[in-house]
């Protein structure tokens, strides 16, 4: 049999030319399965003798059927292809129409399909039906994209989650190892989770005090330097090894944290952020030092988008290591206001005759947008 189950879904295996295709069918239902096997195997067919032809009544379900056949498709895709289908499975790609579009909308937002939700959400919702759709047209599967022109919806801006310095040394006392140096990373680089995850010794210049991040989700994020905070050279070399993965936990590498994450801050009683949380606030923390927009998205792997000329923008080494000095510089005096604000509360609390403050508790500094918000 070329149709074989693994795990709850069955995969499909065959031979075309002595070539070996396999492909996940995306159902656990063997007669659905064989359906989409058939397709796979008259598409693998018709691409041997290159005879591609659009085909006016496919539907949005077998065109995501080759979309996640093709192998191109990312976990978020499937992810958003499980409200997508329910809607738009059985429709025709070519009585698709944006006022169907706003229909799936609406379904979304009141909780029809799945659970209420945000305009940003169903954003991210209908950017994979029209990436799905333009993949068609490249493939030409379908002439023309029905929802080229569709425009999303306005999303509002949230406040991001900023940590404090309080809550960054509570955090810190609080977690594991591994996971001290990730938060650590995250605080004094800016990088993202999965680029300091697979962070590799090798990438590391200890002598010049300099990091080299070679695995990034953007363009703009791979191969960029940025310069290590004096505590994170220090954590680093102190485990400093001439290869492998940098973060690991009992010699694996580190892919899931959420465990470990939720558990430190529980440990920590700090307010529920996310790790990604901590890249805001790398930002945030240049930003309050001065550190200027283009230099703080050079260190960051963001482009600015501005003109023709932005990709082409490169910000000096000296201009990087001058920020980080600035963020080391401005965290210092910050710990030494909050350590001064201590003393001052203390004192207050052992003298009767002193009324205690009101205002914001101590060991816990506005953000910037906490100020703007006032």
């Amino acid at each position: 049999m070329s149709l074989l189950k693994r795990g709850s879904v069955y995969w499909s295996y065959f031979y075309i030319d002595g070539i070996r295709h396999q492909a996940s069918t995306g159902t656990s239902n063997h007669r659905q399965a064989e359906t989409i096997e058939a397709k796979f195997k008259e598409e693998a067919n018709a691409k041997r003798f290159q005879v591609v032809e659009a085909d006016p009544r496919i539907t949005f379900g077998e065109l995501a059927a080759r979309f996640i056949a093709s192998g191109i498709a990312h976990k978020h895709h499937v992810y958003h292809l499980k409200f997508l289908l329910p809607f738009f499975a059985e429709t025709r790609v070519l009585r698709l129409t944006k006022p169907m579009a706003e229909e799936f909308r609406r379904a979304r937002m009141t909780g029809r399909i799945g659970r209420p939700l945000k305009d940003a959400t169903v954003n991210r919702d209908l950017s994979v039906l029209r990436h799905i759709l333009y993949w068609a047209v490249d493939e030409q599967l379908i002439l023309a994209n029905p929802l080229a022109r569709m425009k999303m919806a306005r999303e509002r801006r949230t406040r991001r989650a900023i940590l404090s310095l309080a809550e960054e040394q509570l955090l810190l006392e609080a977690a594991s190892p591994h996971l001290k140096l990730m938060v650590t990373a995250a605080l004094d680089t800016g990088m993202r989770r999965g680029e300091i995850t697979n962070q590799r010794w090798e990438d590391i210049d200890f002598p010049r005090k300099l990091l080299s991040v070679t695995r990034s989700k953007t363009p703009e994020g791979e191969a960029r330097e940025i310069p290590l905070s004096d505590r994170l050279y220090r954590l680093l070399s102190a485990n400093r090894k001439s290869e492998g993965i940098v973060i690991a936990y009992q010699g694996e590498p580190v892919r899931i944290i959420k465990r470990a994450w939720g558990g430190a801050l529980k440990r920590a009683g700090v307010r529920h952020v996310r790790f990604h949380d901590l890249r805001h606030t790398f930002n945030t923390r240049l930003m309050e030092a001065g550190v200027l927009q283009e230099v703080r998205m050079a260190l960051m792997g963001h482009s600015t988008g501005k003109s023709v000329h932005a990709t082409y923008t490169h910000i000096e080494l000296p201009v990087k290591r001058e920020a980080i000095r600035k963020l080391e510089t401005w965290v210092q005096q910050q710990r030494q206001e909050l350590e001064h604000q201590k003393e001052n509360d203390n004192a207050r609390t052992q003298d009767p005759g002193t009324e205690g403050g009101s205002g914001q508790a101590a060991g816990y500094p506005q953000t910037v947008e906490e100020e703007d918000s006032h």
